[in-house]
């Protein structure tokens, strides 16, 4: 144990003395949670959207009002030319038309209204589609506040749509428990393997190999710091989550730290690995960022693994940050206990088991 806190005090006061390091540590964190929410977003505003009104009534100038009102849309142009709009749209000036037949509002009045046409520009399927549904369903209350002006009964709604965990569809809220996973993988992964290879480039660890110090306790030394500051960053990403986001955890902190504790072993011990098996810096991080590159973009992270091929949902089971995106989107919206997502908190125990045996087998206490 003497030794382990003496490798221990010399791992800090190395971290410590670094130049860049520390700042890093702080600063990282800090900024992905202030800005990545904001800019990582797949909320779709600032529509554009042209009006082509050829009923020149109350009600179509009520709709057009609407939508320039509306922080979802832009109103590009009112005007009865659809050709000249339909221009625009293939320029990409627009995302939407909206057509407001003739006799619009006289047929409404009667309880026989016309179809409207929308037409969107479907080169970007997620605007398009989204955007389709927000003048659809601006359309539909703003009909319905003016029967409702006018003395008439409002059409009822045959569908109730209630939207659970997350009311407002925000999806800031979606990201935030994904990101704290990503600086997680940056922190207890890339580091500890940087930190590794560093010591075989500048060839102190030739100095620990004739010492009696065991691979086990060396590689101990190594991975300790960087676990305490795996579960500081997540606290200190917590913490703003809270303070700038009003995002809380809705199941207890507890079923997250030990999630948290099991993935930073996974990922400490892949760390390892790929430090074992470089002999540079530029071989950890080509071997790390190759890896880092898969387990954000089929893990669920960004894109629903639902929506991917069979073949790679299946390839998905393999990659450990799955199953840390299960537990921390589940505890953080709706409240999951350790009971509920057993198995995920298994396959990361088992990961973590895995690879750190892993590890210990191929490290080797040799420069």
């Amino acid at each position: 144990m003497r030794t382990l806190f003496v490798l221990l005090d010399k791992e800090f006061r190395q971290f410590l003395r670094n130049p860049f390091m520390p700042k890093m540590t702080v600063a990282f964190p800090v900024m992905i949670m202030l800005v990545m929410p904001w800019v990582t977003s797949m909320d779709v505003r600032h529509i554009g959207v042209a009006v082509v009104d050829r009923d020149h009534s109350e009600t179509s100038r009520r709709l057009a009002q609407k939508i320039a009102n509306s922080d979802y849309f832009t109103l590009f142009a009112l005007s009865d030319d659809f050709r000249g709009q339909l221009r625009n749209l293939e320029a990409g000036n627009v995302d939407a038309i909206l057509e407001l037949p003739d006799g619009f509002e006289r047929d409404l009045e009667s309880g026989n209204p016309q179809h409207v046409s929308i037409s969107a520009n479907g080169v970007n399927a997620m605007k398009g589609s989204l955007g389709t549904q927000y003048l659809m369903q601006t359309l539909s209350l703003t009909l319905a506040e003016l029967s409702a002006e006018r003395g008439r009964p409002a059409p009822a709604d045959r569908v109730a749509v209630q939207y659970r965990y997350n009311p407002t569809l925000e999806y800031r809220n979606y990201m935030i428990p994904a990101l704290m996973i990503m600086l997680l993988v940056m922190m207890c992964g890339f580091l500890p393997a940087l930190n590794l290879v560093g010591e075989k480039e500048s060839g102190t660890i030739e100095q620990i190999n004739v010492t009696p110090v065991s691979q086990f306790v060396f590689t101990l030394a190594k991975l300790i710091p960087y676990w305490l500051i795996g579960l500081a960053v997540l606290t200190v990403a917590m913490t703003i989550g809270w303070l700038v986001y009003g995002l809380v955890p809705v199941g207890s902190l507890g079923s997250i730290y030990l999630a948290a504790a099991l993935f930073i072993l996974v990922m400490s011990g892949f760390g390892v690995i790929a430090a074992n098996c470089s002999s540079n810096m530029q071989q950890t991080m080509f071997g790390m960022f190759f890896f880092v590159m898969i387990f954000i973009l089929m893990s669920g992270l960004l894109t629903p693994i639902q929506s991917m091929p069979q073949w790679a949902q299946r390839i998905t089971y393999a990659l450990p940050p799955r199953y840390f995106i299960d537990i921390m989107r589940a505890v953080y919206l709706k409240g999951a206990t350790v009971a509920d997502m057993w198995p995920c908190y298994a396959a990361l125990a088992g990961f973590a088991i895995v690879f750190n045996a892993t590890a210990a087998l191929t490290f080797r206490k040799q420069s």
